[in-house]
């Protein structure tokens, strides 16, 4: 037993290993062979570069940054006023003076359509302003507090909703008059609601998470928990939501405008072209089409961009 242990030898004692073969240092293209690349992103770079590959979501936007320049810019560096009128040249034809002619009363109806369009997209820019702040704050309180009180503040909404929105602004136009102020008082009653409904919906799933009770683990406030965590992870329903409020701000003031009880002349809106234009629309039918066709231009292109950002803020719809 003794010869056996002391004559066994390792089984690769007689190999000889040449070092430099078996080990050697690895060049840098060698190390990135199997590395792999990963672009690190921020949430908002990510959502940019989403939104860049929808090529409707892109061209929309182009379209509304012009028409908010044209309304911004247009007007001061026309030689005419939309109040200004010449009934020398009243129904007049497009002409290198007048790019779209001329109204009845003898307004350059392009600087009209300009003008208007302040008016259009200020009310709809109101209007997310409201949606924005109240309905978010208002669903992520409910949402968040659950029990009696979501019950209360949610049969306060539903009271709300009950009754309809141009009955509010009715009712405001006829306590303040007439105007742009009562249009987005009565616009900014009920436009919040929608927002409220989604955020609280959003808020309820997203408490039952683990990093939310995590949150509540380790002491941060209610107050913390819900703009750091809750409504920061719902901040995708909330961007489109704003996105689209703006295209029916529009239109609602359009339609009342249309219907006689909006902006007052001599002040221009697309709505108030529309019905101003009305009487005359078989014999001048263009002085009709071009505020419609500026409002359609710009509801659709508002539709795209929401449209974009909820496929960009959304991962299941990415494709």
């Amino acid at each position: 037993m003794e010869n056996q242990t002391t004559n066994s030898k390792p089984i690769n004692a007689d190999i000889n290993y040449d070092k430099e073969k078996l080990f050697r240092k690895l060049s840098k293209e060698e190390k990135n062979d199997e590395f792999i690349a990963i672009e690190n992103q921020t949430f908002f770079q990510s959502v940019k570069k989403e939104f860049k590959k929808n090529k409707r979501a892109v061209f929309g936007l182009i379209v509304l940054l012009t028409v908010l320049l044209l309304a911004i810019f247009g007007p001061l560096f026309s030689p005419y006023t939309y109040d200004q009128q010449n009934m020398a040249l009243r129904n007049a034809p497009p002409s290198a003076a007048h790019f779209f002619g001329t109204d009845k009363m003898g307004r350059d109806i392009f600087v009209r359509i300009l003008y208007g369009a302040r008016i259009s997209l200020g009310v709809g820019l109101m209007a997310a302003i409201v949606n924005l702040i109240l309905g978010t704050i208002y669903g992520g309180i409910a949402g968040y507090a659950g029990g009696k009180t979501d019950m209360i503040m949610m049969r306060i909404v539903d009271i709300i909703y009950s009754v309809p929105s141009m009955l509010y602004i009715v009712l405001i136009m006829l306590w303040l008059g007439a105007g742009v102020t009562s249009i987005m008082i009565g616009i900014s009653i009920t436009c919040w609601i929608g927002m409220a409904r989604i955020v609280r919906q959003e808020v309820k799933s997203l408490k039952e998470q683990e990093f939310t009770m995590a949150a509540y683990v380790l002491g941060a406030s209610p107050k913390r928990i819900l703009l750091k965590h809750l409504l920061v992870n719902a901040m995708g329903p909330i961007i489109v939501n704003v996105t689209l409020q703006v295209p029916q701000a529009i239109f609602t003031e359009a339609w009342l405008s249309f219907l006689g009880v909006g902006i007052s002349a001599p002040k221009a809106s697309w709505g108030t072209l529309c019905e101003a234009a009305r009487e005359l629309i078989q014999v001048y039918p263009m002085q009709t089409i071009y505020p419609l066709v500026a409002i359609c231009i710009t509801i659709i292109s508002f539709n795209f961009v929401g449209e974009g950002l909820e496929r960009a803020l959304d991962p299941k719809r990415k494709r």
